[in-house]
Order: structure tokens, then sequence, then C-alpha cells
């Protein structure tokens, strides 16, 4: 019994020498960076217009869109409208400007498609400047 433990031992030993000899691993390969995905660095809100605001036009435009490698927005489309093209515009314009961190593989920074909501919620209570905005919509102007 222990000379088979010895022979055992043998092989694995040639096996380890074998492997140096060959030009095997002699260091510890270098670790892979684990991946990241897409994060929000700068994200302004879109421009409200006021007039929709006042009216208590509203919804949520939702976008698909391309995060470049230098964390910038490239394609962007509308996947759902909010219902009022004019809030749909400004959610595309807010997002164009936004600036993201690039998701990364292997530690190299890749191209993200991601789905971007853009709600446009009506001030409650009503801004201040509503009373202005209905007093000029009701002369027609």
């Amino acid at each position: 019994m222990t000379m088979h433990i010895g022979v055992r031992a043998g092989v694995v030993g040639a096996v380890l020498v074998g492997l140096v000899a060959c030009g095997g691993p002699s260091a510890p390969a270098t670790p892979v960076a684990p991946p990241t995905e897409v994060a929000a660095v700068k994200t302004p809100p879109p421009v409200y217009p006021i007039e929709l605001a006042c009216q208590a036009v509203g919804g949520t435009t939702t976008l698909k869109v391309v995060v470049g490698t230098d964390g910038k927005p490239g394609q962007i489309q509308v996947v759902s409208g909010s219902g009022n093209a004019q809030l749909d515009e400004q959610a595309q314009k807010a997002v164009e400007g936004w600036q993201f961190k690039a998701a990364t593989r292997a530690g190299q920074a890749v191209p993200t498609t991601i789905q971007v909501p853009v709600s446009f919620n009506p001030p409650q209570p009503k801004p201040d400047e509503c009373f202005a905005v209905e007093e000029r919509l009701r002369r027609g102007g």
C-alpha cells in the first residue's frame, strides 16, 4: 500500500517537472476584470413645458439608448411614447445630453443598449405661474 502512494507521488512530481520544463505556467495568470454595467453619471431632468405641466399633461416616454464606449448616448429611439409628441421630444433632447459610465467587459469599455424611462409628472399643487399661463391661453395666445 505504501508503495502505491509512493508511485503516485512520483508520477505527480514527474508531471510537475515536465510542465515546468516545457514552459508550463510558471507565474499566476493575470486576473480578468469583472464586467461592469452602465452607470448614470449626469442625468439632468428634461424641460417640462409649463403649458403642459399647468394643463396636467404628463406621461412617461421610454427610450432605447445605445451608450457608447465614451459614456455618451448615441442612437436614441422612442420605444413607447408619453401620449404627447412635445414631451417625447423633450425626453429625447434631455437624454442626448446625459452622461454615463460605460459598461465594461474584460476591463474594456463596450457599447451597451439600455431602456430609459423619462417621466413627466404634473406638479401638485399648480405653481403660481400656471395662473398667468392659463390666462394667456384663455386670451388665445
